[in-house]
Order: structure tokens, then C-alpha cells, then sequence
């Protein structure tokens, strides 16, 4: 065949030719989209004033539960492989409230990570803290989601005011069961809950007195003059507010609606749990392809020596 006879004369100039074509490509389209079905976990912070009780332990220091939630949090982000979508949310009193819709991991590393970072107590609307209105929230929010994700629930489980057969929700309807898991954070062990006022400055602990009025969850400074003097602390030890990781109430709770519970921990055991969820969601996402383009590219330049070295082996064997 003609063609052939001339690419064996021009196979030179025509492997560079498709050398330089793939390095082109891989300056100029170094991705294509694809529809790919990926995990997307929407992470959600119980931000009530119990999580600020220091009962968890990081670097061999006492840390609050928040804190421990957002290492945790920012963990799994971080050890998540490209093509994970993120979304950010808080829980306080009885509702929850989306702060970032999802995020490819990759792309918007910093941005998910700085939502994280700046989680706190202060982002509370109301006072109280009630996760069985909390689970409806969730039923709510995920419908509204543009994807289905896994609900990963970051809370200590205590509850201000304590749950009673009054404001205690039906949880059997509730079909996200699945898709839900909450995680726990704290001790086993009560420990005083620190109240701060709204210069995020501790003034003390809270009193057994406030567990009526706010809970352990802190109250809305819309009136800055609620800070002049400070809001009450309990005035002994008897009278501080003391918390704990309520694990059995959560257990309890997940049971109802078909959820699950998790122990927080910062061990691999954990994030493998987590990264062995199932795929929730589909979506649009962009696949590298210049490392594929490269190597493509150094093959066939290696290519252009193979007739050298083939006649050079045939040159030494005569």
C-alpha cells in the first residue's frame, strides 16, 4: 500500500506532528465533563452552647466539642478523593440552615475549609436545642437539595430543654432513615458548660438556674444591652450546668426513622466508615485527562527510536 510505504518514509515527522497534537491538547483541553455518580455529604453542626464544653482531646489538649467536630469535618474533607461534593450546615434550637451548597472538593478546598473554620455559637438564631425537630428539618432540607446527599450530623445530643412526651416529635415518617447518620462528640463524663457573652469571651459557667430560659445553647444578642453586665454564671459548683455525650439518646433517636450513629473519633476506623457510604449523588464532572495526554506524547516520541535501535540490533548481530 502506497500510504504505508510513505509512513514508513515520514514516520519521523509524523510522530512529532501527533506528539506536538497531544501536547496541544493537553495545554488547551486538558478535561472533559462526564456524568459520573460521586458522594456528596452534607456536613451539619450542632452549634448550641453544649458543644462548647471541652471534653474532647486533640495534640493531647482539651478541646470543645465544636472544635473536635470541625477537625473531624475537616478530615474527612481533606482525605476525600477528587470528583466529592461538599455541603455545609448548622443546627440550632429546632431548624437548620444551609451555608454552602455543594462544592467539588478539589476546586473549592479552601472554601470548604474556611466554613468550617468559622463555625460557632454565635451563628444561633434562638435558643434551645431540640434534634427531634431538628430530624424533620433535615426531611425538609433534603428535599431541597439539588442532589441527594449522606447527612453526617455532628452533635453532643443534649437537649435544652429535656425532651418530654410534649415536644417530643414523631420520628416514624421520616424516610431519610438512609441517608442520615449522626455523629457523637463529647465525654462520657458531665463537665461544666462555659458561657460566653457576645464578645465571644468566657465569663463563666452556665447556672442550672438558665436551663429553663435558653438552655444550653445560647441566647440571640440582638439587645446588645444583654451583655451589660454580663449574662448570669453559676455562682458555685453545685450550680453549674453539667453535660455529657447523650450516646444512648442518640442511638435512640436514629433507631426511629431507620438512621444510624457513629462515634466521632479521629482514627481511620472512622473516616473509612464514612468514606465506605454508598454514592449518593450524580454529577457533571470534569475528568483529567492531561496526564494521559503527556504520557501519550512520550510514548510516541520514544516511538521515533525504536527503527534506530531495531536497525542497530540487526547492524550488531551481522
Amino acid at each position: 500500500m502506497k500510504w504505508l510505504t510513505w509512513l514508513k518514509q515520514y514516520y519521523e515527522p509524523v510522530l512529532y506532528g501527533l506528539a506536538l497534537l497531544l501536547v496541544l491538547l493537553a495545554l488547551l483541553k486538558p478535561e472533559i465533563q462526564l456524568r459520573q455518580h460521586v458522594q456528596h455529604y452534607l456536613l451539619i453542626a450542632d452549634i448550641s452552647q453544649s458543644m462548647n464544653a471541652e471534653d474532647e482531646t486533640l495534640q493531647q489538649q482539651a478541646v470543645s466539642r465544636l472544635a473536635y467536630s470541625q477537625h473531624l469535618m475537616k478530615q474527612l474533607v481533606h482525605k476525600a478523593p477528587c470528583g466529592t461534593y461538599f455541603s455545609l450546615g448548622i443546627f440550632a434550637s429546632d431548624n437548620i440552615a444551609m451555608l454552602q451548597t455543594p462544592l467539588e472538593v478539589c476546586k473549592n478546598l479552601d472554601v470548604i475549609s474556611d466554613g468550617i473554620d468559622h463555625l460557632e455559637w454565635r451563628m444561633a438564631w434562638k435558643g434551645n436545642s431540640r434534634l427531634s425537630f431538628a430530624v424533620h428539618a433535615a426531611t425538609h432540607v433534603y428535599d431541597a437539595l439539588n442532589q441527594p446527599a449522606q447527612m453526617l450530623f455532628f452533635t453532643d445530643g443534649d437537649e435544652a430543654p429535656r425532651v418530654n412526651v410534649t415536644i417530643k416529635q414523631d420520628l416514624s415518617g421520616v424516610q431519610i432513615g438512609e441517608f442520615f447518620t449522626f455523629i457523637g462528640v463529647g465525654g462520657t463524663q458531665k463537665v461544666a458548660i462555659p458561657r460566653y457573652n457576645s464578645a465571644n469571651k468566657k465569663v463563666g459557667d452556665w447556672p442550672v438556674s438558665d436551663n429553663n430560659n435558653a438552655g444550653a445553647v445560647g441566647v440571640t444578642y440582638a439587645d446588645a444591652s444583654q451583655d451589660e453586665p454580663d449574662p448570669p454564671v453559676a455562682y458555685a459548683e453545685y450550680d453549674r450546668m453539667l453535660s455529657q455525650l447523650e450516646e444512648d439518646y442518640l442511638k435512640s433517636l436514629a433507631e426511629e426513622f431507620k438512621g444510624s450513629y457513629l462515634k466521632g473519633a479521629d482514627n481511620e476506623a472512622f473516616y473509612h466508615a464514612l468514606a465506605a457510604k454508598p454514592a449518593t449523588a450524580s454529577f457533571v464532572t470534569d475528568y483529567p485527562l492531561r496526564t494521559i495526554y503527556l504520557l501519550l506524547a512520550l510514548g510516541v516520541l520514544l516511538a521515533t527510536y525504536v527503527p534506530d535501535i531495531r536497525y542497530r540490533r540487526r547492524a550488531a548481530a551481522a
